[in-house]
């Protein structure tokens, strides 16, 4: 299908540190259209320290209550499942890469041939980082919650520098679950235009509607979290997709990338019988060899069998060549008339 939207599946946390739940949210994501589905690098010790100190309390939202640490060790995807994961995908015919959170990550998934990288809104100041995924030369996408465009442009500029070709900005709000009031999906086209590169949307929103919105201003590129039909636990089930959710999602998508067609101003083959119901050309009495043309014996007219309008001026008081009936659609070159 032309045009069509690239649709991630983000498993994130909602594996619940169950491995068959996650083998189970891969197939749903296969099943339900997803292109590709994504997992998050990384161990509580890699993205934190294990303190209780005050900058390491979360105190609003979601989460509230836990302490970084303690949040990353029960959410995150254990390194020892990815293998197996990666294998899955593949024998299912799904596509799926992670999001590395530091360097380590990234020399632990160059191992598994990783096809895609994502860096994280919270991670996209970290340059380091950025240059190391780049220099994999590996398809880079790049999450811009919380971002400036001062931000953004310095975040791309380290990753083309140090080999990322191909780059697609996703367009995110960091704000879990998200709401409408949250979202200004103008900034797709902004992104777009500046940094010449794929854009799309990180939706944390709660349902489709800002995702389908987006192919509207340009997404190329959607991603959504996602839980099974039956699914009631999980730390992201509150922004997450379910099932058929999920099904109706790609199959919007779809759609809206069709509506909006090519970049081109084309009239669409099946209007073509509709054209003779156009204006036209036609003779209102009889009209003879020698005799001129005048609005008294021509009329532009329904149906579309005559001369196109725009010649109706030319042929006035034109002389005729031939005998004409009434009624009849003109369809005389204008250009061989004589005055």
């Amino acid at each position: 299908m032309k045009n069509k939207i690239f649709f991630i599946a983000e498993i994130s946390a909602n594996h619940c540190g169950n491995f068959n739940l996650a083998k189970k949210l891969i197939k749903c994501a296969k099943i339900n259209g997803a292109d590709a589905v994504k997992l998050q690098t990384y161990t509580a010790d890699t993205m934190t320290l294990k303190s209780n100190k005050k900058y390491f309390k979360i105190k609003e939202g979601l989460w509230k209550g836990y302490t970084l640490w303690d949040l990353y060790n029960k959410a995150h995807t254990p390194l020892s499942w990815h293998k197996k994961l990666f294998n899955y995908g593949k024998i299912l015919g799904i596509k799926v890469f992670s999001t590395p959170f530091d360097n380590s990550a990234v020399n632990f998934l160059e191992k598994l041939k990783c096809p895609i990288y994502k860096i994280a809104s919270f991670e996209m100041t970290d340059l380091n980082l950025v240059k190391k995924v780049s220099e994999t030369k590996k398809p880079l996408i790049i999450s811009t919650g919380m971002a400036n465009l001062n931000e953004i442009e310095l975040t791309v500029k380290t990753a083309r520098k140090y080999g990322a070709k191909d780059i697609t900005l996703l367009y995110c709000v960091s704000n879990y679950p998200s709401t409408l009031d949250d979202f200004n999906l103008n900034n797709i086209k902004v992104l777009k235009e500046k940094f010449k590169c794929k854009v799309g949307i990180s939706d944390h929103s709660t349902d489709n509607r800002v995702a389908i919105t987006a192919i509207a201003s340009g997404a190329e590129v959607i991603e959504k979290h996602i839980a099974l039909d039956n699914q009631r636990k999980g730390f992201d089930i509150n922004f997450s997709l379910k099932g058929k959710q999920i099904k109706k999602l790609r199959d919007d998508i779809d759609i809206a990338a069709k509506l909006l067609g090519k970049k081109i101003f084309y009239r669409n083959k099946s209007e073509n019988k509709s054209k003779i119901f156009r204006r036209s050309i036609f003779t209102t009495k009889n009209i003879k060899k020698g005799e001129r043309f005048t609005k008294d014996n021509i009329k532009v007219i329904r149906p579309g069998y005559g001369l196109e309008p725009k010649y109706f001026n030319n042929i006035l008081n034109k002389i005729s060549p031939i005998n004409i009936d009434r009624n009849e659609p003109l369809k005389l070159n204008p250009d061989k008339l004589k005055k």
